[in-house]
């Protein structure tokens, strides 16, 4: 397995911290890896797991930048401050999760690997918070494993319409959405629904946000969809459900 590190500023977020990032291939089967790329704290009290939305490529590279411009990459650092490990977790060019993809047993097993990886190499509650098309890799996982003492629970930021959830389902959850988002997949009720429909008694919550700044198509990274400048509010809102006791 490669590990590599590099140390990375958070200071563009008004963090006043410096944080080591670590690039991890996590094995999966016996001739294949999911790059991963970690930030983590001394002391961890949880640790959470970043999926993207649209195809799931984050493009990290060796020296623990990416391409993609998505708000979790923006905004990985901002978890340390809060105590919590943060994981990105890539897609592999040649992986498909677009058209269902993330639905497969091939991905959710793929997943599950990372998953036991970070709660093996930590022994903290892991939790799985899913953006956009993200949100649709999150609410399959809990389908499919989240009877089974996987996670401590997961988030949801603006939901994908098709992100549906059995009806039995009591993990901790919770939902954000940017009600200026206009992003035609990810309809405010998506969000609402996931929570409206949880069981009696299932810590659930639903938050919305607004403002911030919205430039380019409205369903990708810069837009009101994708949380820009609102960074902050959207991991500080997340990290105090997870610690909240």
């Amino acid at each position: 397995m490669k590990v590599l590190k590099k140390i990375i500023p958070a200071g563009i977020f008004f963090v006043c911290l410096t944080s080591i990032a670590q690039v991890i291939d996590v094995p999966y089967q016996s001739d294949s890896t999911t790059r991963t790329l970690l930030i983590a704290t001394d002391n961890p009290k949880a640790l959470v797991i970043l999926l993207i939305g649209g195809d799931g490529k984050v493009g990290i590279f060796d020296g623990g930048s990416a391409r993609s411009n998505h708000t979790f990459v923006r905004s990985q650092a901002l978890w340390h401050q809060y105590g919590i490990n943060s994981v990105l977790v890539d897609s592999k060019d040649n992986l498909s999760i677009k058209g269902g993809g993330r639905l497969t047993e091939d991905y959710q097993n793929r997943l599950l690997t990372i998953v036991n990886y970070y709660k093996d190499k930590y022994r903290v509650p892991v939790w799985l918070f899913g953006h956009s098309n993200g949100s649709v890799s999150v609410t399959e996982f809990v389908n499919r494993f989240g009877d089974k003492n996987t996670i401590s629970g997961f988030i949801v930021a603006g939901t994908e319409e098709t992100a549906i959830l059995k009806d039995n389902t009591r993990l901790p959850v919770l939902a954000i959405h940017h009600v200026q988002d206009t992003c035609w997949t990810t309809p405010i009720s998506a969000s609402e629904d996931m929570i409206k429909n949880r069981p009696k008694n299932t810590r659930a919550e639903f938050v919305t946000m607004d403002g911030g700044i919205s430039t380019g198509n409205v369903c990708w990274a810069l837009a009101y969809h994708g949380f820009n400048q609102k960074e902050d509010e959207l991991v500080k809102t997340a990290a105090e459900f997870i610690l909240k006791k």
